[in-house]
């Protein structure tokens, strides 16, 4: 039995809802991301329901990487004749970045897109060490 809910929801919601059913990603569930760490490499696993390849974006910069992803879905339902029953449309974005390191080259890191998963190789690389220069002052006299 269908029971309208009294504390902010609208009746109206909770009555379209109802017959069709819904698929929703809330932000908490998008881009999950679990990181691994392997004797010579990190391994980033990220969650992307919903999204295709071509819609997923990932850039190195400044020992940044950073992973875009875009979603732009709609959902029309017709009646018999074709009249529109309900109308719904989805767009968005996220972006999360890691640091990685100034070592790490955009053709070290390796990505693989499979069943709404993301997974990234980077390899560990030591930042090499800042040669300390001694600046002397002269001394007259």
């Amino acid at each position: 039995m269908l029971m309208p809910s009294v504390f902010g929801e609208n009746l109206i919601d909770d009555f379209f809802d109802f017959p069709f059913g819904t698929y929703t990603v809330s932000n908490a569930e998008m881009m999950k991301t679990d990181i691994k760490d392997h004797d010579d490499h990190y391994e980033i696993i990220m969650n992307l329901p919903g999204i295709r390849k071509e819609d997923v974006k990932a850039e190195l910069k400044d020992g940044y990487l950073t992973i875009n992803a875009s979603s732009n879905t709609n959902n029309d339902e017709k009646d018999e004749k074709g009249r529109y029953i309900r109308r719904e449309r989805y767009s968005g974005s996220c972006c999360r970045s890691f640091y990685v390191g100034d070592e790490v080259t955009q053709e070290d890191v390796k990505a693989k897109f499979e069943n709404g998963t993301l997974t990234l190789t980077v390899p560990k690389k030591e930042q090499k060490p800042a040669v300390e220069e001694n600046k002397y002052i002269a001394i007259e006299g």
